[in-house]
């Protein structure tokens, strides 16, 4: 089964009066692009937080955050009055120099600036019972995330079987216009030369050019490798995770079959069979770049 490259994961878990929370989600990318946000009391364990990402995840661009929320309304973060007051001169330092006005709210201006709060957590030195549960709450987002893949990866899955039926019974259609155009293509090369007056010809002659032409005009080999190339995009998606590129690959393939299909048609009908096929595949080629 193909997992999606899409996902998103989130979990929390309380301890000694707080939240600890992890939530992490994903996008489609040709490798891993790992962004991490780990609050400050668990950024000694960063390194080992991105190790159980990079494990489980593989590829996607991934972003992770973890932090955490104080349970008691009245535990307060103490306030950096120090720092409070450095940023005030500075701001009205710099509103003078530069003829800038001042904020109509100087407090709420300055309770957002950076480390003006002083979070509890980040004053204490995690415990490595703290750090067990933090760590489980990492990996039952991880876990959600991979679960959440897999749920789109078998969208996905029924989505391209659904493009390859069609495609598949669009090549079939295809069929009876070939008989049809070669009789076409012989009625016309022999209008043209009727068309031209005291015409001299090799009857023999012009019967091997036409047949010779006829045979640079045949796509069987086209709708047997088209046809090879639905069966082993089939196979693969049943070879499990990992598969995505090599997807991709198939689908590449696929579009040069049917572009030289195209090309080769030299009849109406046929070539709006090959149109309708060329929009089932641009649909494949738009997803497939989601699998993993």
């Amino acid at each position: 089964m193909i997992l999606s490259m899409t996902g998103y994961g989130k979990a929390s878990a309380e301890y000694q009066g707080k939240k600890i929370i992890a939530e992490v989600k994903s996008l489609n990318s040709k490798a891993l692009d790992l962004s991490t946000r780990v609050a400050s009391a668990y950024r000694e364990k960063e390194m080992e937080v991105r190790a159980m990402i990079t494990q489980a995840l593989e590829r996607g661009k991934v972003e992770f955050n973890l932090w955490t929320e104080q349970q008691d309304q009245a535990a307060a973060s103490p306030i950096n009055a120090e720092l409070v007051a450095a940023y005030y001169r500075q701001m009205q330092d710099i509103s003078a120099k530069y003829d800038i006005p001042e904020p109509d709210d100087y407090w709420n201006t300055l309770i957002r600036m950076p480390d003006v709060l002083l979070r509890g957590e980040a004053q204490q030195e995690l415990t490595e019972e703290e750090w067990q549960v933090a760590r489980g709450v990492v990996q039952q987002a991880v876990d959600q995330l991979v679960a959440f893949r897999r749920q789109e990866g078998e969208a996905l899955q029924k989505k391209f079987e659904e493009k390859l039926d069609n495609i598949a019974a669009l090549l079939a259609g295809i069929e009876p216009y070939e008989k049809q155009r070669v009789e076409k293509i012989r009625q016309r090369i022999m209008e043209g030369l009727a068309a031209i007056p005291d015409v001299q010809y090799d009857k023999n002659r012009l019967e091997q050019e036409m047949i010779y032409y006829i045979e640079k005009l045949d796509i069987s080999e086209e709708k047997q490798r088209l046809a090879n190339h639905l069966r082993y995009f089939r196979q693969t998606m049943l070879d499990g995770h990992g598969q995505g590129k090599k997807l991709g690959f198939i689908a590449q393939e696929m579009g040069r079959e049917i572009n030289t299909t195209g090309s080769k048609s030299n009849l109406a009908e046929m070539q709006n069979i090959v149109v309708r096929m060329k929009d089932e595949l641009e649909q494949i080629k738009e997803q497939v770049l989601n699998v993993m």
